[in-house]
């Protein structure tokens, strides 16, 4: 904006018989909202006969655009900056006697990314360890072509979720329907998490039916937005596939239960944090990651308001009441462990601060293998997710002997875990054919889910240096060659953990026990396809570890036929990732004739032929059991390592490998990086 100032002289002002409003006001006129006479930039008449100065500030004029348009014309300018500022840092000065860019900087292009990515709404977003978001930005950094679609909802109209300036109540589904909706998502977080039991849904449905709900009365509303979350969360495990243009199922009821939702500074409840502990894991759903981490930062911290978090000694208080306290309170403390770890974000309250018994079941009341039960057993595997953030994604300063400790104990309390987990809520991976239980298959995922992320930084170094091995000739046929028994244990239990829960996803979509929407199997799907890319890709041939992809890609390719557009483009990137690695002549023994070298690489690669086209997606079960029959489930996953072993392959471990930042990515970034660098520099 520019300023004016105003000449003190009154013979430079030209003369009119009218004097007219002046097309500019000057400050102190507009500040009084009295109609200015100046003709800038001589001073106005008011000014001059109060004796002060007279200034004229230019305005920029306002011109209301869509936001659809603005968002386009934001995202142009960066990818204009961004194609100015690689072709200046391509361009070389004929006065430099600089070296170009060369293979010892091959990441050059890549120096100053971190975890804040820039979103289309030109805000920063933070991305943590095993965000996807990171994962997308990351896959393919020099593509011309916008992978921000992470960071957006999956809903068409962005303005969905805004609350409207008059209440409007939602149509709700048959009685009946309604009640099977219930059912619906009982099946999938029922059993797991407790956040309305089914008599106290029948109450609050019958009240929902008999009349709308005062919006003046805070428990009212929230009652009314807990039944439309239970039938949005009904509708999306229900409906196996989907093709709305407005979001996914049950996004209709959702969004009626987010205008009714009360004003977060009222006094909290129980209620309140149930409803709010529900909203999270939708918002997730919706690929609206930030809004999930604080939601159900808003669900704990107010449980903990509320005390939740500690045992209360009231004699008032009966036997029912305190375990339905108990129970809410691990269930939205095991929802902030999984959307917080996930994400990449901290820990919302540590483990020490907590005092309060597990759930269990009320006798008289509550079966043996009861959800309660279940919710124990579930909740004590998030309490071990949480320590895995911390003490392996998270904590800094780390030495490589602390980081191999930190692996030994979690996996030891991982063999804990599973010694005192009850039959009936196991797998039998000799009968996957026959039916399953929900809570087993959600139970065993989250188990593997943790083997996964406690070994993965391990596997991902080991493929990382095998990669960059292979593209100058000179790794190992065998890939266990040169590595410690410590990491060979540790990698081989991440393959096997990735294969069980192929297995068992394989199954529980056969049997129509594997949500197409719902963002926890997703998750699921997803790291274990990532896992046994991982290993296919890196390593050599091997008949299970290919099949076991095979299945796991299916199982994604699966989910995204029915419409999950997320899971699509997260498959995308897997297949992506797959054919840019393409087939690597391993380095033969001097001594080896070269067509005995080329004759073990054919045999070492066969995966490269093996081709999984989009448009004829395969149907899980026809892969169950059949790729590993012999396949033994993993009974006892604690390392008794010995510390000092291979010291120097920690120490590079930590000090070589972002573990903060690439949980997820990390490898996968750095292989299409190198197979972009030499793509584009073949001499070198």
């Amino acid at each position: 904006m520019q300023s004016t100032r105003a000449s003190g002289s009154r013979d430079r002002r030209p003369s009119y018989d009218t004097p007219k409003r002046s097309a500019l006001a000057c400050n102190r006129c507009r500040g009084r909202k009295t109609k200015c006479k100046g003709t800038p930039p001589l001073q106005c008449p008011a000014c001059e006969e109060a004796g002060v100065e007279c200034i004229y500030t230019e305005t920029e004029r306002r011109v209301p655009v869509l936001e659809s348009v603005l968002l386009d014309l934001q995202a142009r300018a960066r990818a204009a900056d961004h194609i100015l500022g690689a072709r200046q840092s391509n361009d070389t000065s004929p006065l430099s006697t600089e070296e170009p860019m060369h293979k010892e900087d091959d990441d050059w292009w890549y120096k100053g990314m971190d975890t804040l990515l820039l979103s289309r709404s030109g805000e920063h977003h933070y991305v943590g360890t095993a965000s996807s978001t990171y994962l997308a930005q990351k896959l393919n950094p020099t593509a011309d072509t916008n992978l921000a679609w992470d960071v957006h909802p999956m809903y068409k109209d962005p303005s969905s979720l805004q609350r409207p300036s008059a209440p409007i109540m939602p149509q709700l589904p048959p009685y009946e329907f309604a009640r099977r909706l219930y059912g619906a998502q009982y099946i999938y977080i029922g059993t797991i998490f407790s956040f309305l039991q089914p008599d106290t849904f029948e109450k609050r449905l019958q009240q929902a039916y008999g009349h709308p709900p005062n919006l003046g009365n805070r428990e009212e509303c929230l009652a009314y937005c807990q039944i439309l979350l239970i039938f949005a969360y009904g509708q999306m495990y229900s409906v196996n596939q989907w093709s709305g243009n407005d979001g996914p199922p049950g996004f209709t009821y959702f969004k009626h239960a987010l205008w009714l939702l009360p004003d977060i500074h009222q006094e909290g409840s129980i209620l309140f944090v149930e409803v709010l502990s529900l909203i999270a894991p939708y918002m997730q759903n919706l690929n609206r990651k930030d809004a999930a981490f604080l939601y159900i930062g808003l669900a704990l911290r107010m449980a903990i308001s509320l005390g939740l978090h500690q045992e209360i000694d009231d004699p008032t208080m009966d036997m029912v009441e305190q375990e339905h306290r108990r129970r809410v309170w691990w269930s939205v403390y095991s929802m902030d462990r999984i959307i917080s770890v996930k994400s990449g974000n901290p820990i919302s309250i540590h483990d020490e601060d907590i005092d309060v018994a597990w759930p269990s079941p009320i006798p008289g009341i509550d079966a043996n293998l009861s959800p309660p039960r279940v919710l124990a057993h579930y909740t004590q595997l998030s309490r071990i997710l949480g320590r895995i953030g911390e003490g392996i994604y998270r904590k800094k300063h780390k030495t490589g002997t602390n980081l191999l400790t930190s692996v030994q104990s979690i996996m030891h309390d991982l063999s804990e875990w599973l010694s005192h987990v009850p039959q009936e809520l196991r797998i039998n991976f000799s009968a996957l054919d026959r039916p399953l239980s929900r809570e087993g298959i959600s139970t065993f995922l989250h188990y593997y889910q943790c083997i996964n992320m406690t070994t993965r930084p391990t596997l991902l170094y080991v493929c990382q240096k095998r990669l960059d091995a292979l593209a100058t000739g000179l790794a190992p046929l065998n890939w266990k060659e040169g590595l410690s028994p410590n990491v060979i244990t540790i990698i081989e239990t991440a393959v096997r953990a990735a294969r069980a829960s192929t297995m068992i996803m394989s199954a529980a979509a056969s049997q129509n026990l594997f949500a197409t929407y719902g963002f926890m199997d997703g998750e699921h799907a997803f790291s274990a396809s990532l896992t046994l890319v991982m290993v296919n890709v890196a390593f050599p041939y091997n008949e299970k570890d290919a099949t076991a992809m095979e299945t796991a890609l299916s199982v994604l390719r699966g989910m995204a036929a029915k419409g999950n557009e997320y899971i699509e483009a997260r498959l995308t990137l897997l297949m992506n990732l797959r054919a840019s690695i393409g087939p690597r002549l391993p380095t033969r023994n001097p001594a080896m004739p070269a067509n005995v070298a080329m004759s073990q690489f054919q045999e070492s690669v066969p995966y490269t032929s093996v081709t999984v086209p989009m448009a004829i997606p395969i149907q899980p079960q026809d892969n169950i059991l059949q790729f590993d029959s012999s396949f033994q489930p993993l009974q006892d996953v604690s390392f008794d390592f010995d510390t000092e072993e291979d010291p120097k392959f920690w120490e590079e471990l930590t000090g070589n490998f972002d573990i903060d930042m690439n949980m997820d990515t990390g490898w996968i970034e750095n292989a299409l990086r190198n197979e972009t660098y030499h793509h584009n520099h073949p001499g070198s």
